[in-house]
């Protein structure tokens, strides 16, 4: 399975952006599909998961000001930032994973990365 990130850009503090992803190459619905980020000079962290049932989960980070969509048939996992702030520049990474886990904040359980897409924040 690969999947292909895009969307990101450079936006005013206060703007919106949208993610999307996409997976190719595979025949089944991921039971995981979400996003990580990384920014310079720190580790990789979660941001937001969409389980194959729709449950969604954030970071408490982002709680209230990101919003996380999929649709299953195209396997497609899109993320809606609103209100973003300076501390949200990172590259964004997409990740799935074919059968959900619970230790989804975890990015050492997922099978499949994106190539991440670049999301920068100005003051």
């Amino acid at each position: 399975v690969q999947l292909q990130a895009s969307g990101g850009g450079l936006v005013q503090a206060g703007g919106s952006l949208r993610l999307s992803c996409g997976a190719s190459g595979g025949t089944f619905v991921l039971g995981a599909m979400g996003w990580f980020r990384q920014a310079p000079g720190k580790e990789r962290e979660f941001v937001s998961m969409r389980r194959e049932n729709n449950q969604k989960y954030y970071a408490d980070s982002v709680k209230g000001r990101f919003t996380i969509s999929r649709d299953n048939a195209k396997n497609t996992v899109f993320l809606q930032m609103n209100s973003l702030k300076p501390e949200d520049t990172a590259t964004y990474f997409c990740v799935g994973r074919a059968v959900w886990n619970v230790q989804y904040y975890d990015l050492n359980v997922y099978d499949y990365w994106g190539q991440g897409t670049q999301v920068t924040v100005s003051s």
